[in-house]
Order: structure tokens, then sequence, then C-alpha cells
């Protein structure tokens, strides 16, 4: 059975490093470990990896915070050092991995350099690309967003625009877009001034 449970924690741990963000990764492995690989029968593995699942999840979702940091390092620490088994201290040092490379720090900042975490970045279309084909609406399976669409009797369309309130952040419109008008941003970036609505002829 521990060999078993060994194996499927390598088998997570390879799920979770295609998640592209060290945040994320080290939060999907969490997760993972949370409703399989881990016993429970030593108490800093099983209550800091539950503890750690939250805070990291803070920090994906944007509302981390450095204090969320400072705990998720002193879990870690705890478990590498009293976790009975291999399992734990294995846990342990993949959320430490890319501690010191500032990426977590960067979370808590509100920004995710690898455009990854859905609570952290914007799906933006950018005014001067747009050339109002509607393939991004086409794409959108939320309807978050709206404009028109250009039509061969008319010189103005009101621009196309991304609802934040309604995106699922899927990314289906990026590829759906042919001139490359939509653009990853952070949400903690200063948004640019909204489009006005241009006038229809």
């Amino acid at each position: 059975m521990t060999e078993e449970k060994e194996k499927k924690v390598e088998e997570i741990k390879k799920e979770a490093e295609a998640k592209g963000c060290p945040v994320r990764q080290a939060h999907y492995y969490i997760n993972e470990f949370l409703q399989g690989p881990m016993c429970g029968r030593c108490f800093p593995c099983s209550m800091g990896s539950y503890e750690a699942r939250v805070r990291l999840g803070r920090l994906i979702g944007g509302s981390g915070s450095p204090s969320d940091i400072d705990a998720i390092k002193r879990i870690a620490e705890n478990m590498a050092l009293s976790s009975f088994c291999k399992k734990g201290k294995d846990t342990a040092k993949f959320i430490t991995d890319w501690m010191a490379t500032g990426v977590y720090e960067e979370h808590a900042k509100g920004r995710c350099p690898d455009k990854q975490c859905k609570g952290l970045v914007e799906f933006r279309i950018i005014p001067d690309k747009c050339t109002n084909c509607g393939d991004c609406i086409d794409a959108c399976k939320a309807d978050a967003i709206i404009g028109e669409k250009r039509v061969s009797y008319r010189s103005g369309y009101l621009p196309f625009e991304i609802r934040q309130a309604r995106c699922t952040k899927c990314g289906d419109c990026v590829p759906a877009c042919p001139e490359n008008a939509i653009e990853i941003t952070d949400k903690a970036a200063e948004p640019e001034a909204r489009p006005v609505r241009a006038s229809v002829v």
C-alpha cells in the first residue's frame, strides 16, 4: 500500500508540473495529496496540508498576503522536519522549491508572472488592434463580450469589450481572434481608459 501511495504522489507531481505557474502547481499538488496519498497519521502533515491548501488558494485567488507566505513556509518546514513518511517530506519540498524565486511574493502583490491564475488576471481587448470581426463573440460561451460586429453598410461600431464580471477566463477568445487583439493582463494593473462608443454613420 505504501508503494502504491508513493507512486500516486509521483503521478500527482507530474500533473502539477504541467500547470505552469509554480503557486498553482503547489496548490494542485497539495489538493490532490489530501484527496489520496496522505495517510493522516501524523499531525504536522495532515493539519499542515489542510492549512497550506487554504493559504495557497488565497494566493492564486487574488486575496493572498505576505502572512500567507510566512504561514506556508512555517507549515512546510514543520512537515519536512516532523512528517513520519517520505510522502509528507516530499510534499513540503514541492511547496518550497520555488519560494526563493519571489513568485509567491508576486502573487501576494496581485500578480501572476505566468498569467495562469484566474483570480489574478483579466482578458482585455486592445481597441487599436480590434477590427470588430466578431470571432471572439462567437467563441465566448459565457456571453462576456459586448460590441458590434462589422457590417458593410456602416462605418462606426460599438467597440468590443470584455465584461469582467461575466468572463470565466476560459481563454477561448484568444485563439479565435485573427488580429491577436486580446491580451491577458494583471488584474492589479491599472486598466486603460475604456473606448468610447464610435459614431454610427
